[in-house]
Parts: C-alpha cells; sequence; structure tokens
C-alpha cells in the first residue's frame, strides 16, 4: 500500500511544481523584508521547528470534532466552540509551515505543495462546516459530513507531511548523527597565502579528516565551523562574511564563526565549531567543540 500511495502523490508533481515555483516567489516576496518574523515562524528562537510543535494542536482538536459528531453532539455549542479553536490552530500551524515552506527546495518543496493544497481544502471545508453549524441551531447532517471529509484529509495531507520529514529530511539537521570527538586530526586548508598561512579575513575550506570545515583566521586565531549548513546542507565556503559571522548562500541562515550559533534563520539549529591550534611540524589540527 505504501508504495502505491507513493506512486499517487509523487504524480501530483505534474501540477505542484509550476505552483510550488509560484508560491516561492510570492513567499520571499513577504518574507525577505520580515526575517525576524520569518524567524519567529521557523523556530529559531526555540531551537526546533515551530511548524511541527503546532501541527500537533489541530489534530487533536478537529478529531475530537469528529467523536463528537459521531456521538450525536453535533448542534451542541462545545462542538461549535472547539471547531473554532481547530480552525484557529490550523491558521497558526499555516502560518509557521508557510515560513519553512518558503526556503523550501527540488522535491521536498512539491511533496509540500500537495501538503499544503490538501490542508487549504481542508480548511475550507471546516469554514463551511462551521458556516452551517452556526446558522441552525439543530444538528446538520452537511455539516458533519463535511467535517469528517475534511479530517480525512487533514490526515492525508499530515501523512505526506510526515514523508517530509522522515524522508526528505525537511527540517531536520544536517548535523544530527555527527559525533563530537575529542581527538585532535589534522587540518588541511585547501589554500595557503604566501607566507603559507591560511588567507586572513575571507572564508577558506578544508578537510579533516572526512569532514570538510570553513575557516576564517583572525590574526592568530583561526575559527572554524562545518561547511555543511545545518538547515539544508549548503555550503557555508560558498557563502559571504558578515560581522564575524557566514551567511550561508542557499536560504541566508547565519551562524557565528567563533560559536557557531545560529544568529539568523531559516535555520533553527546551530552549526558544529570546531577548535584550532598549531602543530609542532607548523601545520594545524583541529577537533569540534563540546556543545
Amino acid at each position: 500500500m505504501d508504495r502505491w500511495i507513493e506512486r499517487l502523490v509523487a504524480a501530483q508533481g505534474r501540477w505542484a511544481k509550476p505552483f510550488g515555483e509560484f508560491n516561492h516567489r510570492w513567499l520571499q516576496a513577504l518574507f525577505r523584508p520580515i526575517t525576524p518574523v520569518r524567524d519567529f515562524l521557523n523556530g529559531r528562537w526555540l531551537g526546533h521547528p515551530l511548524h511541527g510543535v503546532l501541527t500537533d494542536a489541530p489534530i487533536g482538536i478537529l478529531f475530537l470534532v469528529v467523536v463528537f459528531d459521531l456521538a450525536g453532539q453535533s448542534g451542541a455549542g462545545q462542538t461549535l466552540v472547539i471547531l473554532i479553536v481547530g480552525i484557529l490552530s490550523m491558521v497558526a500551524a499555516a502560518a509557521a509551515g508557510l515560513a519553512d515552506y518558503s526556503d523550501t527546495d527540488g522535491t521536498a518543496r512539491e511533496r509540500a505543495t500537495v501538503h499544503g493544497t490538501l490542508m487549504v481544502v481542508a480548511l475550507g471545508l471546516y469554514l463551511v462546516s462551521l458556516a452551517l453549524r452556526a446558522s441552525s441551531s439543530a444538528s446538520s447532517p452537511a455539516a458533519v459530513v463535511l467535517s469528517i471529509a475534511a479530517f480525512l484529509i487533514v490526515a492525508a495531507s499530515a501523512y505526506i507531511g510526515g514523508d517530509l520529514v522522515y524522508v526528505f529530511g525537511n527540517m531536520v539537521s544536517r548535523h544530527a548523527f555527527r559525533g563530537s570527538g575529542t581527538k585532535w586530526i589534522a587540518l588541511e586548508p585547501a589554500e595557503l597565502d604566501d607566507a603559507g598561512n591560511v588567507p586572513e579575513g575571507r572564508l577558506v575550506k578544508a578537510k579533516l579528516g572526512i569532514n570538510t570545515l570553513v575557516l576564517v583566521r583572525e590574526g592568530e586565531r583561526i575559527l572554524a565551523v562545518h561547511d555543511t549548513c545545518a538547515h539544508a546542507g549548503g555550503p557555508l565556503s560558498g557563502g559571504t562574511l558578515q560581522d564575524g559571522c557566514v551567511v550561508c548562500p542557499w536560504h541566508g541562515s547565519t551562524f557565528g564563526m567563533s560559536d557557531g550559533r545560529a544568529r539568523r534563520g531559516p535555520t533553527v539549529y546551530d552549526q558544529p565549531a570546531y577548535e584550532v591550534r598549531r602543530t609542532e611540524a607548523g601545520g594545524w589540527e583541529a577537533r569540534r567543540k563540546s556543545s
């Protein structure tokens, strides 16, 4: 069954791809001048994607509406109130989801487009159901049917949303499984200046065993963080250096070079930072800093 569902969802790419590109353009235009708002909705302040926190609320609340409807309480005032709260929680989750969506690319964006479109359809059905309930004191069979249909659509959309995280790794830290070993390892900068030093004041790529770092030299001190952006895997060495921070070239996530701390989203995760020292032979070695 899972393969059938996968084929069904993948087939939606024919419309989801161009629709997603359209949405990406207007969302980028919307969030670009309000970066603090986008960071808040991403969840950078929480250190966790905010959308993932908020989505549990509407699913649980709207499931209660189904339970009350099937129990014959569809005309009760509490059901109306629960439905209103459920709709408001959907809107809150959607706002956080749109912030994440604005920096989602490739196939993940296509799946996110299907996910979001289904949620909008479900929201529309819930609003119609709410209007029917509010306009009649008696139980409305049509309102009940609409709510149940809407919840089934929400469940299908949530399934696709789960795939976005667990299959495509959207909004998952790219360093989740990277250890913080204490062993010093030889560091190999990709370039040196005429004096045999790491060039000062600009980003330099370097190898550290199986890892790739990005360095910047400030006098005698060399600062280093992992080259792979924690947000979506962009190469930080191809980014820019601003006020002691490295800015990812893909989505603009910003990390302090001294500690790897996230200064600006869309990342909600810090970057692994490394300490660097000179060796007796004149080269360098590095190891990951403890969290």
